[in-house]
Parts: C-alpha cells; sequence; structure tokens
C-alpha cells in the first residue's frame, strides 16, 4: 500500500573530505534517518520508495521543523515530493512573505542517473537538524527539498545507466517516462513534471534554485563546479550577489579540500585537453538560466562522473551546507535585492534587453590539474583518441575563455504583447505556468497600431528535438494596423516577469515559444494555385503592369535557381494575386506600444 502522506497541498495554500568514501557506522544503519546509500558504504543508491519512507520519517521525527509535501504526480502516477525543512516555525508561503524570509530550493535527480543530490540532500538535513553542520542555516529560511525531480526516470533502474561514471552500482535514467530531458523544458514546460515544478516555483518564489549534477567529460583532478547566474547576465545591480554567492561556496569547497571551478569543465573540442574551456550563460531552457529571467538566483552543481560515489555525495553536502550557510547570512539582504530587480523589471518598457550572450575569444592561461595522457589512433573506431593515466597527475596549461558579452538584443514594446483569440487558451495556459501577469480583452478592437513580426525565413529543423519541430524566424518587427476580434490577450510588460515575458515571445530569443514550434501551424502553406491557373494569372498580370514585367525578367537573369524552378515562377505571380493567403508566415504574436483598455 501506499504510505498516507501528511500534505501540504499546493491548491490550498497558493565537515572535511576525508578519502574516497565515507565510513560506515552503527549508528547510520541504526538511524531510521540513514540512507541505503550509507549502509551500503556507498556502493548503492535506494529505489524511490526510500524516498517516500524518508521524507514521512524526517516528517516523523522532526514534526517541528519538517514538512513532507506532495506537489505533483508524474506520468506513471508517483507521487513527486519536497520537504520543507525550517526551524523559523513558519510553513507557508504567505508566512515567510510576511516575516520576508526567503525560500531556498534544491532538486536532485533531474538527470535521475546523476543521483548524488538525492543521498547528499537526506545528508546535509539530517546533519542540520542533528545539530552536526550549520545549526542556525535554517533559522531564517525555508528549504525546499526535491529529492528526486525525474522520478519516473530514477525508476527505470540499471547498471551502466551512465557508463562514464563510477558508482553507484545501479543508477535511473537521464529521461523522464515519456523521454523529456527536464532540463531542457524549463521555458516550453511540456511535461507534467516541469509544469508540477513551475507550480511549485510559483507558490514558494525561492530565491536560488540550485540544481545538482553529475558532469561528464575528462578525467581530471578537479571534482565539482559551481555556476550561478546572475553573474554574467540578468539584473546588472543582483549580478554582484549572484558573483558573491558562487564565490563563497567556491570558497568553502576549496578550505574542505575540494578542487572546485567557477566554468563548466567540458573541453570546447570533445576529447582535446589542449582546446581549453569556454565559459558561457545557460539558456532559459536550463535549471541555471531559468530563475535569472524571474530576477532570482540559479545554480548549476556539477560534481565529476570518474570520482568515487561517496566522494561526490560528500562534496555535493558540503556543497548544500554552504549554500545555506550563505543564504542564511545574506538572505534577507539578498531578497531585497531581488524584490527591487522585480521593480526595475517592471520599468524595462522601451528599454534595449539582452536576449543572448556570446563568449568572446579573448582567453587566459591557467594551471588547470589534469593526468598524463596520450592522443592514437583507435583501430575501433578510426578515431584519434585519449587516453589518461591516473596515477600520473600533471599540469595542464589551458586556455579560458571567460569573457562573455551581449549578443542580440531587442527594445521591449512600451504596451506589451497581444495574443490573438484563436491562440489565447494554448497561450494562456501557458502564462499561468509560468505566473506572467495577463488579461483577455472583451471589446473588438479595430484599426489598432501594432507591431507585427515580418518574416524573412521560417526554417524547420529538421529532426525533432525534446518532442517538438523546432523552428527559427528571421526578421524584423513593423507597425501595421490590425483589428482583432474580442478575447485576444493582452500581456503587460510593466510586470516583474519582463524578462521571462520577452524570453517567451521575442522570436531571437533562444527558447522563444515560436522556436519551439509553438506556431509551426503558422507557417504551413495550406492553399495553391493550379500551374494552368498561375500561367493565365500570370500573363494577364505582366500585361496591365510593365514594371513587374520588367522585374520577372530581372530575377529570372539574376537569381538561376529562380530561374529553372517552374514552381517558383509560377509563385512569384501567386503571391502576387488578391487570393495569396496573407496570413501565411504571420507569426500571431503583435507588440503594442500603449495599453488597451
Amino acid at each position: 500500500m501506499k504510505p498516507a502522506y501528511s500534505i501540504l497541498k499546493l491548491s490550498v495554500i497558493c565537515g572535511l573530505i576525508t578519502g574516497s568514501s565515507l565510513m560506515l557506522t552503527t549508528a547510520h544503519a541504526a538511524n531510521p534517518l540513514s540512507t541505503i546509500a550509507e549502509q551500503s558504504g556507498f556502493k548503492k543508491t535506494g529505489r524511490y520508495e526510500e524516498v517516500e519512507k524518508l521524507c514521512l520519517s524526517f516528517q516523523k521525527n522532526y514534526p517541528k521543523e519538517v514538512r513532507c509535501m506532495e506537489f505533483g504526480r508524474t506520468p506513471e502516477n508517483r507521487p513527486m515530493l519536497a520537504l520543507l525543512v525550517t526551524r523559523s516555525g513558519l510553513f507557508t508561503p504567505a508566512q515567510l512573505v510576511e516575516k520576508q524570509l526567503p525560500v531556498t530550493l534544491i532538486q536532485g535527480g533531474i538527470h535521475a542517473g546523476e543521483i548524488d543530490g538525492k543521498d547528499a540532500g537526506f545528508l546535509a538535513i539530517r546533519d542540520i537538524l542533528e545539530n552536526k553542520a550549520a545549526s542556525h542555516a535554517l533559522d531564517k529560511q525555508a528549504l525546499l527539498f526535491v529529492p528526486v525531480f525525474n522520478i519516473d526516470g530514477h525508476e527505470r533502474f540499471g547498471a551502466w545507466n551512465r557508463p562514464n561514471q563510477r558508482g553507484p552500482e545501479e543508477m535511473g535514467w537521464r529521461t523522464t517516462a515519456q523521454n523529456f530531458n527536464l532540463n531542457r523544458d524549463y521555458v516550453k514546460a511540456d511535461s507534467p513534471e516541469m509544469q508540477a515544478m513551475l507550480k511549485l516555483i510559483n507558490t514558494w518564489d525561492p530565491l536560488a534554485i540550485i540544481d545538482l549534477h553529475v558532469t561528464n567529460g575528462a578525467k581530471f583532478e578537479p571534482d565539482i563546479s559551481i555556476q550561478v547566474e546572475p553573474v554574467n547576465s540578468g539584473d546588472a545591480l543582483l549580478r554582484e550577489a549572484g558573483k558573491t554567492l558562487r564565490d563563497n561556496v567556491i570558497a568553502d569547497l576549496a578550505k574542505q579540500g575540494s578542487l572546485p571551478h567557477a566554468f563548466y569543465m567540458s573541453f570546447v573540442q570533445e576529447d582535446d585537453p589542449m582546446s581549453g574551456f569556454a565559459d558561457s550563460v545557460p539558456p532559459p531552457r536550463f535549471s541555471s538560466g531559468y530563475p535569472v529571467l524571474r530576477n532570482r538566483f540559479g545554480m548549476l552543481v556539477e560534481t565529476h562522473s570518474w570520482k568515487e560515489y561517496a566522494t561526490r555525495v560528500l562534496i555535493t553536502r558540503n556543497t548544500i551546507i554552504s549554500v545555506l550557510e550563505q543564504i542564511s547570512g545574506y538572505g534577507e539582504q539578498w531578497l531585497k535585492a531581488a524584490k527591487a530587480a522585480d521593480q526595475r523589471a517592471m520599468q524595462l518598457a522601451g528599454q534595449a534587453l539582452p536576449l543572448t550572450y556570446r563568449t568572446t575569444e579573448k582567453a587566459r592561461e591557467i594551471d588547470f590539474r589534469g593526468y598524463a595522457y596520450t592522443r592514437s589512433m583507435s583501430d575501433i573506431s578510426g578515431a584519434l583518441m585519449t587516453r589518461y593515466d591516473e596515477s600520473k597527475p600533471q599540469i595542464w596549461k589551458v586556455k579560458l575563455r571567460d569573457e562573455i558579452v551581449t549578443d542580440a538584443q531587442v527594445i521591449l514594446p512600451k504596451g506589451g504583447y497581444l495574443i490573438p483569440a484563436a491562440y489565447s487558451k494554448a497561450v494562456a495556459e501557458k502564462l499561468q505556468q509560468h505566473g506572467i501577469l495577463f488579461r483577455t480583452i472583451h471589446a473588438d478592437l479595430s484599426a489598432v497600431t501594432t507591431e507585427q513580426f515580418m518574416t524573412s525565413t521560417a526554417a524547420l529543423q529538421a529532426k525533432s528535438f525534446e518532442g517538438r519541430q523546432a523552428m527559427k524566424l528571421q526578421g524584423k518587427w513593423q507597425s501595421q494596423q490590425q483589428s482583432l476580434r474580442k478575447g485576444a490577450l493582452f500581456i503587460p510588460i510593466a510586470q516583474p516577469k519582463a524578462r521571462l515575458l520577452a524570453g517567451l515571445f521575442e522570436p531571437q530569443a533562444p527558447d522563444a515559444l515560436v522556436n519551439w514550434g509553438w506556431f509551426n501551424g503558422a507557417f504551413e502553406r495550406k492553399e495553391y494555385m493550379e500551374a494552368y491557373v498561375a500561367e493565365d494569372v500570370a500573363r494577364e498580370q505582366m500585361a496591365s503592369d510593365p514594371q513587374l514585367k520588367a522585374t520577372f525578367e530581372k530575377k529570372i537573369a539574376a537569381d538561376p535557381e529562380f530561374a529553372k524552378s517552374p514552381f517558383a515562377r509560377l509563385d512569384f505571380f501567386a503571391q502576387r494575386h488578391s487570393s495569396w493567403d496573407q496570413r501565411y508566415q504571420v507569426y500571431p504574436v503583435l507588440r503594442l506600444d500603449f495599453v488597451p483598455k
């Protein structure tokens, strides 16, 4: 039978690293809050049933500090659980807002094979509650701990699900039961799991979202990377706080014997150590790129897959403790800074807003602690392969590119965005998932001046990605007069989530809904003119319009591809006929420079 949860329903409340392993003690084995990982000497990790039991056990053993919450159901109908842990005595969002206490959301198992965070989180919470570490860290904040985000993937259990990872003996799978990679789904939010997570985020408004991973990659000595935004992106005045959070956690880990870095340790060219590293800004499809559009902190934690499981769990535990200590110390100040960033976001109307960032070619040389290696041609793959000798530590002198600058940017509308009634239901659902403010226009709009995105090219991606046929638009916004039926949606730019709003609807934004294939139907041609009809139409048009005839002949002379394509030649005239579909390739999102009544 399923355990009966004592649940806060969302609908109701809108140490030192001492070696490669941790010592198993009798106390651990006897402790009802110990994990299978500890009991096995960190050879194994438990199934999701253990999470269900531990969630209730922590609540039972610490009723004044812990609540076990179900915040959703997976496609395979498993409960999505979170532990709410605080020593403040405040257990609702309203109480925390009233007392101006921050919430920290820490999640494990978004990629369920990378499961360090689940076992480390339980260990960290137990150490805090038993006053063995950071005993006051939860006095002035609330921790939301999601042990496993991708639960169905977690239960796709097996050995070698992560062949480039040392332990545990068995682990979960990267993607969900519907084959979604949740760490690509934060903006489009197609998966039921992400929709539940966004509801959790909207309800509790965490100051920081900490996502716990295990990286892939080469063999080297550094054991963890810590990346935070805003540091290179987002609200300019909030970046200093993001940098403090990142640097202080890195400093704490270094004191405890780790070798942390502030960049993702993946080579610029795969399998080539001398190609060096490049830092970057994650797009909002990722856990660390999404919160910055909400003026909150996002942290990506990546332990190194070639370290033993016990070592990785302990380092992740140390990271969790450090994060909680930082937010305990700076939380009041940072929460005020985040709220101030919300107010600044409400003033972005008509202003320039960066949508993407790029890493320049500027590089600096760093000493990086790797291992001796050789590179030789493989008789298996036929490719040049790198082989490492872990018995021979070696300092690599490599290039790090970490200068990040604004790339694409846009001037935001002065009023907001307008969604025609035909698309309003689906778009309204997506806006609600992200907690974005909007309203329905209850009267027809006649001859209003709007901006419409005039598409020059609309390129479909050849293969589906994350369940969608992605599209890339090129073009520009141009002034147009429009009449719209009542039922259209108006989304004001003057709101705290203005950055997220632009990220949803500006075609240049990397994860705009249109780029995820949300509006592909608008770019499908549905009506054609038969060739024999187009022949007659073409002759009539040229006879009545000598300038059109000259333009056609000039295009034939200048464009060989056009000249040899009967379809393109006839389509030239079809596009100039009154039967041409004026809605074809029209992006069904408008911009307004005023606020409609």
